[in-house]
């Protein structure tokens, strides 16, 4: 019930938005993403934390108007040499998911990188359990409030917390963090573990196809793509080995 209370509320704020702001809004959010690696290293390969840094940090943008959204990686950082031990460079590829979201079907599509093939997932939205604090903060000159919420994916346990504004648009944010009654600024995920801050946001048109839908990958829903992955993480666990799985 609460879900479709928030639902209903956002669906009133995506209309209101057209009416406060009298035009489409348009624009692009560049983010800041640092991703703590060695929190996410099993206990069994802690020695690897001589041989990669501590932190590592990327880029993203995310293209928006009035009822589409496109958040994707910056081309800069397609590759990244991120550690060396002994002589020897260790290379890091930033996967290039692309997240793309339209509020009027209420469809989504996500590029998605995995061992190596692309998946083009497509589905609806879904709105996560969110639940709203009482604390503010000023990102970029906007005021922001708090949400937050808790889900269990493969065994782990993410503890998620955004910040939004309602001065830009509804249902807007970095990744699959776009169903609040705002635009997300900031989401910080296990107190540290990955945390996501807005460090530019340029509202102007958009020029031609700066925002557009992914293309290319193998065709898949969601559940076939989860399913998929677990099978992967299985098989890799039953050999000894490890795998990370980026949310």
């Amino acid at each position: 019930m609460k879900r479709i209370i928030l639902l209903i509320g956002v669906l009133a704020s995506v209309a209101a938005a057209h009416v406060v702001f009298g035009q489409p809004v348009e624009g692009i959010i560049l983010y800041e993403v640092k991703t703590n690696l060695h929190r996410n290293l099993p206990p069994e390969r802690q020695d690897m934390k001589s041989m990669i840094p501590e932190f590592r940090t990327t880029k993203d943008e995310l293209y928006f108007n009035a009822t589409e959204s496109s958040y994707k990686p910056l081309v800069e950082d397609e590759d990244e040499v991120s550690g060396s031990n002994g002589g020897v460079q260790f290379r890091m590829r930033v996967p290039q998911n692309e997240y793309y979201m339209n509020t009027e079907t209420f469809k989504k599509i996500v590029l998605q990188e995995f061992m190596g093939k692309k998946y083009l997932i497509e589905d609806s939205i879904k709105m996560s359990p969110w639940k709203f604090g009482t604390d503010v903060k000023t990102i970029l000159g906007y005021e922001c409030r708090q949400a937050y919420f808790t889900e269990e994916v493969q065994g782990r346990t993410f503890e998620v917390t955004a910040w939004y504004t309602d001065k830009i648009r509804p249902l807007l944010g970095p990744e699959r963090f776009n169903t609040l009654p705002g635009t997300v600024l900031a989401v910080d995920i296990n107190n540290g573990e990955r945390v996501t801050v807005a460090r530019n946001i340029e509202l102007r048109p958009l020029k031609k196809n700066e925002l557009k839908m992914p293309a290319g990958g193998i065709k898949t829903t969601q559940e076939e793509y989860r399913k998929l992955v677990n099978e992967q993480v299985e098989r890799m666990r039953s050999s000894g080995g490890n795998v990370i799985i980026r949310n």
